[in-house]
């Protein structure tokens, strides 16, 4: 399967993102790619965990803070997602050949946040191990309305903040210890593939929340 985008439009969302700390880019997934791990996620839905805060023997969880449910992804293991791995090795090319930030590694899981399920405002970055550089946030979620809620929070350096919605195939990448953000509580099951670009490798990615 063939790259996703044009090099013309990496760069313009690079620009987007070294001039905001983030971007938001609609139709990140081609149709195939996006068939793939919609299928995926049905499939292992009953493998979800809920999902806790912090890293290694820290990580507990908080409803009151977090309520989602993850399946972290593996590599090896997960082969029928070939075509969404090299999606995300173009991206870490993109990033380190034109943004230089030397990244050496990414983890991912599938997020499921079922109703009432929200974020309190974060940072992606932990006390123990800060080597999470670009957030990556892409949505699975088939033909979403106004109302359904689980929209995504980013706050900005000047105190406002803006709502992103969770539309299908739209992806949003942010500096991960740069750019605070929540998830409103969903008002209908919300499903993403999430994850970070690291600059130094991680173990795996199962420990953290």
């Amino acid at each position: 399967m063939k790259n996703c985008h044009t090099l013309e439009d990496w760069l313009s969302w690079m620009d987007e993102l070294s001039l905001h700390d983030y971007v938001i880019v609609d139709n990140f997934l081609d149709h195939p790619r996006l068939d793939i791990i919609q299928s995926f996620f049905k499939t292992h839905l009953e493998d979800f965990k809920k999902a806790g805060i912090g890293a290694l023997n820290d990580n507990v969880i908080r409803e009151d803070i977090r309520g989602d449910f993850t399946f972290w992804l593996d590599q090896k293991r997960d082969v029928a997602l070939d075509e969404i791995w090299s999606l995300i090795e173009e991206t870490m090319f993109i990033y380190n050949r034109y943004c230089f930030l030397g990244l050496s590694g990414y983890e991912f899981h599938l997020a499921h946040y079922p109703k009432g399920g929200h974020y309190s405002k974060h940072l992606d970055q932990f006390n123990a191990r800060n080597n999470r550089t670009i957030s990556m946030i892409i949505y699975l979620n088939k033909n979403w309305q106004k109302g359904d809620g689980g929209e995504l929070e980013i706050f900005l350096q000047d105190g406002t903040s803006f709502l992103v919605e969770p539309i299908e195939s739209r992806c949003v990448m942010f500096k991960s210890a740069e750019v605070p953000h929540a998830v409103l509580a969903s008002n209908k099951p919300r499903y993403s593939l999430t994850g970070w670009l690291l600059q130094q490798p991680s173990t795996l990615g199962q420990f953290f929340g």
